[in-house]
């Protein structure tokens, strides 16, 4: 598989970064994950648009405009004959001195690599399990908004997910409300309207999760952002997730505990997957 890095695109073999890159020393950097259908990279200047918002606010300096990262993504998808997938984008500050100034890291990192995508589902409806998990978001934390590499909540609590059997895990925020899964943004349902939590509450606002509102608006659906305790989940109509990887998601249980289902999730499902028909 081809691999483009900084510029050139090699072997998956040799797209190797130096040890002393702020990436790898200190999650100094952002990512994006994007769905690609059909050689075609799904809502991509939604995830261009959250990159440069993070680069900015990280002041990580770009270094490739929205174009050419459009044509190089294109190329890669092209050459590595890989037309559904998942691309992976990721910019780093670069190489600087030791420490954890920034100051002298002034050439960023950027690699786009792709990996196989989920099968799809058909129009079988995915249904998760979900576990609660230990570890605590930061409510309104402005680092939220964006997908930096700094990830071990995430990352510990899809471990504490795994040991559970469970499929996802939910991350509550310091104010005891739920924030997210560790790769999703959770909905649920009660009398008719959908229910999220809002970016306040120290979430990731995803780009699928602004393609469900665009859904719901479009069916005539009332959705609003709101918090929600955990113990409140097992009296709501239904519960779903929404993510780039698996698009939505029926949420089944939580720690064991059976959740209802609404076929208002199969009909936000059915719509999202009419726009992928339609991309």
């Amino acid at each position: 598989m081809l691999v483009f890095l900084n510029g050139a695109f090699v072997p998956e073999e040799k797209a190797v970064v130096s040890v002393f890159d702020r990436g790898f020393l200190y999650g100094d950097g952002l990512f994006e994950a994007v769905r690609v259908f059909n050689g075609k990279p799904f809502r991509w200047r939604e995830h261009m648009d959250r990159l440069r918002a993070g680069a900015e606010f990280l002041k990580i300096k770009l270094p490739y405009s929205q174009h050419r990262l459009h044509t190089t993504a294109e190329k890669l998808i092209q050459q590595n004959k890989m037309p559904d997938c998942l691309l992976r984008l990721t910019l780093t500050r670069g190489i600087g001195a030791a420490g954890y100034s920034p100051a002298s890291a002034r050439k960023p990192t950027l690699a786009m690599a792709l990996r196989s995508a989920p099968k799809p589902d058909g129009a079988r409806l995915p249904q998760w399990k979900l576990a609660s998990s230990s570890f605590r978001l930061k409510a309104d934390d402005p680092l939220a908004r964006f997908k930096t590499c700094n990830k071990l909540p995430q990352v510990l609590a899809r471990a504490e997910a795994d040991d559970a059997g469970a499929h996802e895990a939910l991350l509550l925020n310091t104010d005891g409300f739920v924030a997210e899964g560790t790769s999703s943004n959770v909905f649920w349902i009660k009398g008719g309207v959908i229910y999220t939590p809002p970016v306040a509450a120290g979430i990731l606002p995803g780009v699928t999760r602004s393609v469900v509102f665009e859904i719901a608006t479009k069916l005539g659906i009332s959705i609003r952002e709101k918090n929600i305790r955990l113990k409140d989940f097992g009296r709501m109509d239904g519960v779903f997730l929404s993510l780039t990887s698996r698009g939505i998601v029926e949420a089944t249980s939580l720690d064991g505990q059976e959740l209802k289902t609404s076929e208002l999730t199969q009909r936000m499902r059915d719509a999202y997957d009419e726009i992928l028909n339609r991309f």
